[in-house]
């Protein structure tokens, strides 16, 4: 559309489409529209505000795990069956939806209401997910248990392969005994079968089928006949596997197919909650709020910002000014007027783009104070449209876009017009425009227009018109804008002033001032002289309120202060009262004690002495303890006036946050969206959720998930990834690294790699290590072969039980690109070593 691309709301649009994890919210962000029903767009309005605070504040609430699931439903719902695959993705999004259903039957009444009421219907499905958790186990394989008669094939493939292992070693040992195959030789894995490696000579020796020769010619690999039997058994136990597999997976699809109306039902409720998602996770990311619907026809813009502009300054280090407009059904067009460069354009665009926003169902960046009605249609005249295939020129066009806005627009309409009348000459040109803005002002059509002509200053300063002068804000001592708009003034070209400032000769613009005439030159400086005195007057106003401010805060803090002085004083005189009391009472006591002593020892002069003794130390005891409580009290009051102190800071803290509160709220809710960006970054993974290879950056989809490792498909390849080296990443990411991928590629040579190659050790050490532990050594050891085109590598694991060799030959002959792993020659380790060799 013209008009979103006018306004840059198909960037916008673009923006919330890459947060979606969904291509169903994908497709509701293409097709949601611009809304004219107040009542639909306080409903988006609301859904979106409400999952904005649910990501800044609730934990609980389910980030991940939202997954498209109509793709397969729908079949299955007609006579289709379902796939292992996308069994593990409904498993998935039935997770999903039962976190959220247990998220809103958590929380209390009247919280969150209308996302509540939209989730209320969802069911978790309790009988769907049990059938599933009995067919699939945890990393999304096949259970053993899923039915009695493949748990019986299972266990037969088991037995059989074992016995293929058994029969193996029996023939190996015999072939060795006669000479078969040299004492050192061990059971060779090619393309999953198991064959000896005997000596040309001798091939005839053991019946059998030769499947492979080695470069010399002198080692014939030859699968026994007897094992070959048994090869052809587990190959028919396979095949029986896959059937009672598709049979299980076919039988779930019917038990399915009822329940697949309110499952498909579930998965839309899943699209929508991530739609709204991504509208609040972009609203997080503009500082964004939800305003409130004009109900006056008034539209008031506070604070408000261009949230596009404002993400590029935001990367070059740079702040934003905010604009505040306002306008009235009395005064609905406003007029702005002021330097090239000045910001202008800016306001017009902020002011169309938030208004449209705001219809579509987004949060705005503005102060949640800001009041915005409802338009029936927004019409654009912004930028050039010239055109050689239509003829049009650049007044053509605006001319053309004068005759649409004329023809349609009316009170319910907002109208944008850029350097409204230019592009032909100026008498002329602003003639129409007066006339066309007088037509627009009779029909009560809202509308921020920019200008420089001076005869529609002129009109919009008439007091019987609906239309306000805007000036942007210049600093002419600097001559540098502010990019402020400043409500009810004209604006100031400056020509003057910047033809002077960019180094024009003084003659030549003296000579322009004299060809423009006194009058439009005493008319430029009374503008300016009513701009200053009008800046000189806000000047002294701030500093009065701050002036004012600051009495407050000192009346304050005085009062506070004295009224902790009054309690102070209190708690000491009842302290020091108690005090006195108890003093008083022990000296009491002590004194007819000794009284008592002395009377009992009747007056001998050591026990009269040893009284006196103890009552002078009583009374020394007395006076250090005074001491010591005099101190404590000291260190009480220091401490309640340090309090003081950093409760006068908080204070401080406190009003400077109020007199700035977007910063504050800027820096919370930054703080907020890190938070909720980690937590999607960190949640475990699903199957069936798209993400990126860190090491790489290849893109691919989640099929299987053990503790270990994912299994991802890239592409037509599947490859197994430790889920620490994988990141979520969202539907349209996957989709533009898709796009990228099957582009041509052109072969670019890494320098590094040449380093890594010859930094690289063909032998690879495991030994003491546990079994988890050396595995995981050898995946990446063997990622780095394959890599570097390494032949062969050799893996030191030494004897032992025999567990550590059996896992890592296990896991090696798994991963392709794999030739063959074996042990090593006796003289060179034997079973202690395993060989790997490429292919």
């Amino acid at each position: 559309m013209k008009v979103e691309e006018k306004l840059g709301f198909d960037r916008i649009r673009k923006i919330v489409s890459d947060r979606c994890s969904t291509d169903y919210a994908a497709s509701r962000v293409e097709d949601e529209t611009f809304c004219t029903n107040p009542s639909e767009i306080r409903r988006r309005q609301l859904l979106a505000d409400e999952m904005r605070l649910i990501l800044m504040f609730e934990d609980s609430f389910p980030t991940g795990g939202y997954i498209d699931c109509i793709g397969f439903l729908e079949p299955i719902g007609k006579s289709g069956s379902i796939d292992i695959l996308s069994l593990g993705k409904l498993r998935t999004m039935l997770e999903t939806l039962g976190k959220i259903s247990a998220f809103f039957r958590g929380v209390k009444d009247g919280v969150y209401p209308n996302l509540k009421k939209m989730a209320s219907g969802v069911s978790s499905f309790p009988e769907v997910r049990a059938r599933i958790d009995g067919i699939l186990d945890r990393y999304g394989e096949i259970k053993d248990t899923a039915s009695d008669t493949l748990y019986g094939i299972r266990k037969d493939i088991r037995e059989k392969e074992a016995s293929v292992s058994h029969r193996m070693a029996v023939i190996l040992k015999k072939a060795r005994q006669d000479g078969i195959v040299d004492a050192d030789a061990g059971v060779s894995v090619r393309d999953g079968k198991m064959l000896l490696p005997v000596l040309s000579s001798k091939k005839r020796a053991i019946p059998g089928f030769v499947w492979d020769e080695s470069a010399s010619g002198k080692t014939t690999f030859v699968e026994p006949a007897e094992i070959v039997e048994i090869t052809n058994e587990i190959s028919e136990l396979r095949f029986a596997e896959g059937r009672e597999i598709t049979k299980i997976l076919y039988e779930f699809a019917e038990f399915l197919r009822p329940f697949v109306p309110d499952l498909l039902d579930g998965a839309v409720l899943l699209g929508e909650l991530d739609f709204i998602k991504a509208k609040a996770g972009v609203a997080l990311d503009f500082i964004a709020g939800m305003p409130i619907i004009s109900q006056d026809g008034s539209l008031n813009l506070r604070k408000a910002r261009h949230p596009l502009l404002e993400k590029a300054l935001r990367k070059e280090g740079r702040q934003i000014v905010p604009i505040t407009l306002t306008l009235t059904p009395e005064k609905h067009i406003l007029l702005i007027s002021g330097p090239n460069a000045g910001g202008k354009s800016v306001c017009l665009k902020t002011a169309g783009l938030l208004q449209y926003m705001f219809q579509w169902g987004m949060p705005v960046p503005t102060s949640e104070t800001s009041e915005l009605p409802v338009f029936q249609k927004i019409m654009v005249s912004i930028g050039d449209d010239q055109s050689l295939d239509n003829d049009l020129s650049t007044y053509s066009s605006f001319l053309s876009d004068m005759k649409a806005m004329l023809e349609e627009a009316d009170s319910g309409t907002l109208v944008l017009i850029d350097e409204f009348g230019s592009g032909t000459e100026p008498a002329a040109g602003g003639a129409i425009a007066e006339a066309i803005l007088a037509e627009l002002d009779r029909r009560g059509v809202y509308g921020v227009i920019t200008t420089h002509y001076t005869n529609l200053k002129l009109y919009a300063a008439g007091s019987s018109t609906g239309v306000v002068n805007g000036a942007m804000l210049f600093d002419a001592a600097n001559i540098t804008p502010l990019f402020k708009l400043e409500t009810g003034l004209p604006g100031n070209s400056f020509a003057f002033e910047l033809a002077r400032k960019m180094g024009l000769p003084e003659n030549v613009v003296k000579d322009a001032e004299e060809r423009a005439g006194d009058s439009y030159v005493g008319m430029e400086r009374n503008l300016r002289r009513i701009a200053r005195s009008r800046k000189a007057l806000d000047e002294k106003l701030q500093k009065l309120r701050t002036t004012d401010r600051t009495l407050e805060s000192i009346a304050g803090k005085y009062q506070k202060e004295l009224e902790d002085i009054k309690q102070q004083r209190r708690v000491i005189i009842d302290e020091a009262r108690k005090e006195a009391e108890t003093i008083v009472k022990d000296a009491n006591r002590k004194v007819e004690n000794t009284i008592r002593t002395i009377k009992e020892s009747q007056a001998a002069r050591t026990e009269t002495m040893e009284a006196r003794r103890e009552l002078q130390e009583f009374i020394g005891a007395l006076g250090r303890k005074k001491e010591d409580e005099e101190k404590e009290r000291e260190d009480y009051i220091e401490r309640k006036l340090r309090k003081l102190e950093e409760r006068k800071a908080r204070e401080q803290e406190k009003k400077a946050r109020r007199a700035d509160p977007e910063t504050a709220m800027k820096m919370e809710r930054e703080q907020q969206e890190q938070r909720r960006l980690e937590a999607f970054r960190s949640a475990p993974l699903k199957v069936g959720e798209k993400v990126r290879i860190k090491d790489n950056g290849l893109v691919g989809e989640v099929t299987r998930l053990s503790v270990r490792s994912a299994t991802v498909i890239v592409g037509n390849v599947s490859t197994k990834v430790p889920p620490e080296r994988l990141e979520r990443i969202t539907s349209n990411e996957y989709k533009a690294s898709v796009k990228t991928v099957s582009q041509p590629v052109y072969q670019k040579i890494d320098s590094s790699l040449a380093e890594r190659k010859l930094s690289f050790r063909p032998e690879l050490d495991v030994r003491g290590q546990r079994v988890n532990e050396a595995l995981e050594n050898v995946m990446r050891y063997i990622d780095d072969a394959l890599m570097l085109d390494v032949p062969s590598v050799r893996i030191l694991h030494g004897k032992g039980t025999g567990a550590l060799r059996e896992e890592i030959q296990k896991y090696v002959r798994t991963v392709p690109g794999v030739a063959s792993a074996s042990d090593e020659d006796i003289r060179l380790g034997g079973s202690g070593v395993t060989v790997v060799k490429f292919g």
